[in-house]
Formats: C-alpha cells, sequence, structure tokens
C-alpha cells in the first residue's frame, strides 16, 4: 500500500532567515525629539519675522527694508543651530534650543522698534544691528562648545582653577575708574566692555557643582538638630560663609544689588538640591536679609534704590530728586492694560536709556499687554523647567547640580529684573536674559544654553540605552538589571 501523501507538505529547509534589522528606541527617540526642535524652530522664524512686519506697519506704515534679511538672518541662525544640536547633541531636550532662539528674536524686534523711538527723541545710536551681532557670537560660541565639549563632566577636573578665575573676573571692575549707572559692573579694554559677572555665574555653579558633589554627605548627613531643623555643622557652614561675604563685598564694593543676590541665591538652592535640608534655605535667607538690610541702610546708591522702591512717585509728589523710571514703569504698564496699546503704538521711551536694557519688559508690558507680558514670563519659567527636567534626568551628580544651579541663576536673574520693573523688589540693573541689550549677557547666556544641551544629551543617551539593553545600562549604573 502506498503511503498517503499529507495535504500540507513541509517545504524544505532553506538555511537561516536573515535578521529583521532592529529599531532602537534610541534613534527614535533622537529623531522625535530632532523633528520637533525643527518644527519649533522654524515657528519661532515665523514668529519674529511677523513681529518685524508688524513694528514696520504700525511706525511707518509700510514693511520694513529689512524684513527679508532679518528673517533670513534668524533663519540662518536657527539652522546653523539646529544642525549643531542634530549633529553633537542628537539626545538634547527638543525646546531648550527653540525657546532660547525665540525669546532672543523677540528681544531683536523690540530693539528694532526701540531704536527710531531713541533716535527721535535723544538722538541716540541704533542698537539691533549691534545685538544681531552678539547673537550671532552666541550661537557660535554656542556651537563650538557642543563641538568641543563632548562630555559636561570634564567641567568637574578645573573647578578650582574656575574659581579662581571666577574671583579675579568678580573683584576686577572694582579697580576700574567711573562708575556705570551707579554700578561698577563693567570692565574695559581699550574700546570694548563687557560684564565679567555674566560670566562668573556660570563659572561659580560649575564650582558649587564640583564641591557639592564631593561634599553632599557631610553637609546633609552632620549636624546638630534644633528647633526641628537640623543646622548645618561648623566645619561645613565655612562655604556659605564665605559666598555670603562675597557677595557683600560685590554689593559694598561694585554696588551690584542684582549680581549679590543671583550668586548668593544660586548657591542657596544648590546647597537645598543637593542635601533636601531646609536648613540651608533659613540660613541662606536670613543671612541674605540681614546682609541686605546693612548694605541698604549704609551704602547710599542701594539705599537710594531702595528709597525709590518703597515711594517711586515721590519725584512727582515730593520734589524730590532722583530718577523717575520706576514711576514711568508703572504707568507704562498701566496704559497697556490686558492686549496693549499694540507694536510700536506705545511711548517706551520716556524711560530713557533704561528702556533698552533692564527696563525693556515695560515695552512688552505696554505695547503687548499683560496677556504678552505674561506669555514672556511663561517662555522664562518654560525654559527654567526644560532645565530642572535636566536635572532630574542626569545620571551623574555633577551634572544634576550643574544643571539645577544654571536654572536657579537664570530663574533668579529674571526674578530681579521683572520683580524691579514691576515694583515688587528694589532695582537692581541687571539686563533681562536673551532679550534686553548686551553682549556680554547675551553670550554668557547662551554659554549656558551650550552646557544644558550636553547635560539633557548625555541623560537621554542613558534613558535611550536603559530601554534598548537594560543589562548594559544596569552594569553601568552598577546595579542588576531589572526585568
Amino acid at each position: 500500500m502506498a503511503a498517503e501523501t499529507p495535504f500540507i507538505t513541509q517545504e524544505p529547509a532553506a538555511g537561516p532567515r536573515p535578521a529583521r534589522p532592529r529599531i532602537s528606541f534610541g534613534s527614535l527617540l533622537a529623531a522625535g525629539h530632532r523633528r520637533t526642535e525643527a518644527v519649533l524652530l522654524l515657528f519661532t522664524v515665523a514668529i519674529c519675522t511677523f513681529g518685524q512686519a508688524e513694528v514696520g506697519l504700525a511706525a511707518h506704515g509700510r514693511l520694513p527694508g529689512d524684513l527679508a534679511q532679518f528673517a533670513l538672518s534668524l533663519a540662518l541662525l536657527s539652522f546653523a543651530a539646529h544642525l549643531a544640536v542634530r549633529k553633537f547633541a542628537p539626545y538634547a531636550d527638543p525646546l531648550i534650543l527653540p525657546i532660547a532662539m525665540l525669546i532672543t528674536g523677540l528681544g531683536l524686534v523690540l530693539l528694532h522698534r526701540l531704536d527710531p523711538a531713541y533716535a527721535k527723541r535723544y538722538g541716540s545710536d541704533p542698537t539691533a544691528g549691534g545685538q544681531l551681532m552678539w547673537s550671532v557670537i552666541g550661537v557660535a560660541i554656542c556651537i563650538g562648545m557642543l563641538v568641543v565639549l563632548r562630555d559636561h563632566r570634564r567641567l568637574q577636573r578645573y573647578i578650582y582653577v574656575t574659581m579662581a578665575v571666577a574671583l579675579v573676573l568678580l573683584m576686577a571692575p572694582a579697580f576700574f575708574p567711573g562708575d556705570t549707572y551707579g554700578a561698577k559692573r563693567w570692565i574695559y579694554l581699550g574700546g570694548l566692555s563687557f560684564q565679567p559677572g555674566e560670566f562668573v555665574k556660570i563659572m561659580i555653579a560649575v564650582f558649587f557643582a564640583g564641591y557639592l558633589t564631593v561634599n553632599r554627605n557631610a553637609l546633609a548627613l552632620t549636624g546638630r538638630k534644633m528647633l526641628g531643623m537640623r543646622l548645618p555643622p561648623g566645619r561645613q557652614f565655612g562655604p556659605i560663609l564665605a559666598v555670603w561675604a562675597m557677595s557683600l563685598m560685590v554689593l559694598i564694593f561694585e554696588r551690584d544689588l542684582g549680581t549679590s543676590l543671583i550668586f548668593f541665591g544660586m548657591f542657596v538652592v544648590m546647597l537645598y538640591a543637593a542635601t533636601q535640608r531646609t536648613s540651608w534655605i533659613v540660613s541662606g535667607l536670613l543671612m541674605a536679609s540681614v546682609g541686605a538690610f546693612v548694605v541698604g541702610s549704609l551704602e547710599p546708591h542701594v539705599h537710594g534704590r531702595v528709597q525709590a522702591w518703597l515711594d517711586p512717585f515721590a519725584v512727582y509728589t515730593k520734589d524730590a530728586g532722583g530718577s523717575d523710571q520706576l514711576a514711568q514703569a508703572l504707568f507704562s504698564f498701566g496704559s497697556g492694560g490686558l492686549t496693549g496699546t499694540g507694536l510700536g503704538q506705545g511711548h517706551p521711551e520716556l524711560i530713557a536709556f533704561a528702556g533698552r536694557s533692564d527696563f525693556i519688559l515695560t515695552t512688552v508690558g505696554e505695547e503687548l499687554g499683560l496677556a504678552g507680558l505674561i506669555a514672556v514670563i511663561l517662555l522664562y519659567a518654560l525654559l527654567v523647567q526644560r532645565g530642572m527636567r535636566t536635572a532630574l534626568l542626569a545620571r551623574d551628580p555633577f551634572g544634576k547640580l550643574l544643571a539645577a544651579g544654571l536654572s536657579a541663576a537664570l530663574m533668579l536673574q529674571v526674578f530681579v529684573v521683572a520683580g524691579g520693573v514691576t515694583g515688587l523688589i528694589p532695582l537692581t540693573g541687571k539686563a533681562l536674559p536673551f532679550l534686553a541689550k548686551g553682549g556680554s549677557s547675551l553670550v554668557a547666556n547662551w554659554v549656558m544654553i551650550a552646557i544644558l544641551l550636553r547635560i539633557s544629551d548625555s541623560a537621554g543617551r542613558h534613558r535611550a540605552a536603559a530601554v534598548d539593553d537594560p543589562e548594559e545600562d544596569a552594569a553601568e549604573a552598577g546595579a542588576p538589571a531589572q526585568r
């Protein structure tokens, strides 16, 4: 009997099938981040170009002659930065670069709007072209740092050298003759001038991050308990005393209230981030209050700013001398209302020279109203949030503290500027990051953006590695893989 033939025959083996190409989570994450970043940068260029066109139509009844040049410059700047991030930091946070570029572009639009008004009233020179040049320099330095600094942990090797250079730069303005609007914060080299304090805040953040990485256990676990709080130990209390004394010296000899507040506040925030001890916050607030009260009572320039803050309308009601800038700023905010007078249709030039520096926020409040002011502040808040998120995602303690410190410095600078021009705190004279006129501030803030991009890229790589290969990532972290 013949064997039955099966209905389904088995095909002969044809050898091993080729393995399907594996698509890693890391590549998808990087590609998605960069696509998001590119789309947001396109919106950034469109928003700023629309603002520039609105300025020309409101001021002259026609589109600006340099509108195409402005749009092309901003597009090339955004494109170059995007390509650099795509190549050298593909896992970086996709929102950090577009937010920084948007605030920078809005600053250029506002300066283009203010230049004709200041030229007509005071005969002053235009500043928008110089700000665009410094924007190009700042973005170029940001790109250069991404190319050269492949690992942010390299900065930890030079923390004491960094601190020594920072102290020299911080004290240098006190030895240069003359004041700039009552404060000594500038270094003059030939025809050039720059504010070293803008760069010193980054250097001090690097030093604090390195110091606290090494000493965080001693700072967090030792000390005596009193009134429900664990007080800092005496030996480890020395650094906070040194930083307190340094901030007081800046306040006394250079009469720079804003810089001293930013330095001391940044250190206290980083101490809390490293130790999670509220005693550092309480100690820092008490020391800052005592120092500010003593210096504000004795130093004439700081005392004058406190008096102007307490009674901003005294220059009108009491025939007192002094500046009317704060009063004019409050008038400006009041006339803006909810939606503003319209871009290019206000009178921000009445605040004199300061309208293009720390008081540039009043232009936003007057011409874009409360809605525009909140939108700008929310941009800063979102940038700070992305920096803090980077700190949370970073795997190494140095990166965590450095990202938190830089984000805290940005937050504090926005607070002291916005608080000063709205009458919440005394005026400090600091420039609003990215938005206000100032080459030193702009370049320093783009350096900060480069460091945040590098730390977020490192955090993104670890996150992708943890999903693609949990065993390898766990071995690198020194912990067993969880399945």
